[in-house]
């Protein structure tokens, strides 16, 4: 009986140890795929801010929408130094509400780490104030030149305008307005001194304000004012009373040949 129970030992212990060997090239196997799976790389996911690019007035707010590709994001951040509200959220998006805008420009990254890789995608907010008006005052004449005002109220940015003074259809004065960088609504007065001949005293001035804003471009104008209705030029004053003067000596002499003409004929009969 006791030489069977070292045999009996052995049999279960070569019975169990094909079953033990099998058991652990599995695990053995398992942990190489789990490895292999670790380390492959995760799959290509896309990044998305929206809209790419808008354009508010000053004091204003939008909500920019960043989304993603990735099935199991991880995280979602927005870098932005501009003043943040309100955020909504859903499956792969995130919206965010940003206050108070004033800067002209602004570019705002948005960024999503998925299996442990992050892209990112970025968003530009311009903000602008179309001109409420574009005026260009009746021209006060001193001496031979005339004094052009014109106003643009309520612009911004000012940075960005430039003013342009044309006649007929030519730029006679032209200002950008590049070294005011202030942050808000700004009225501007455009003054220029314009010698004018009278030849051209008749054609039409026009003042007209341009924001150049990355591409978009904004125009506005004033009504078109024409010199002599306001004001003549000294050779014009000259010229306009030759002419006066010998259109009257003209119909006084048809006028005196047409009275003795009606004389004569009375007398005749």
């Amino acid at each position: 009986m006791g030489s069977l129970l070292p045999l009996s030992l052995l049999i279960l212990l070569v019975a169990a140890y094909p079953e033990g060997g099998r058991a652990r090239r599995s695990r053995r196997a398992l942990g190489a795929q789990g490895l292999a799976l670790r380390g492959s790389s995760p799959a290509p996911f896309w990044v998305r801010l929206s809209p790419e690019f808008t354009a508010v007035p000053p004091g204003g707010s939008v909500w920019l929408n960043c989304s993603s590709s990735c099935p199991l994001p991880e995280v979602f951040r927005l870098h932005t130094l501009l003043l943040r509200g309100k955020t909504l959220s859903g499956r792969g998006w995130v919206a965010y509400q940003l206050l108070d805008l004033k800067a002209w420009s602004s570019d705002v990254h948005c960024f999503v780490t998925c299996a442990g890789e992050t892209r990112g995608a970025t968003a530009r907010i311009t903000t602008y104030k179309v001109p409420r008006s574009v005026i260009l005052e009746p021209p006060v004449l001193v001496g031979s030149e005339y004094t052009l005002r014109c106003h643009v109220t309520h612009v911004f940015p000012v940075g960005l305008l430039v003013v342009t003074l044309r006649r007929g259809g030519r730029v006679i004065y032209s200002e950008s307005l590049e070294r005011f960088t202030r942050l808000d609504l700004a009225n501007v007065t455009l003054t220029y001194v314009l010698s004018t001949e009278p030849r051209d005293s008749w054609l039409p001035v026009t003042c007209h304000a341009r924001l150049n804003l990355d591409g978009l471009v904004i125009r506005s104008s004033s009504a078109p004012i024409t010199l002599t209705a306001f004001a003549w030029h000294p050779a014009s004053k000259a010229l306009a009373f030759t002419s006066i003067a010998a259109l009257v000596g003209i119909l006084l002499v048809i006028g005196v040949a047409y009275l003795r003409k009606c004389l004569l004929t009375q007398s005749q009969t």
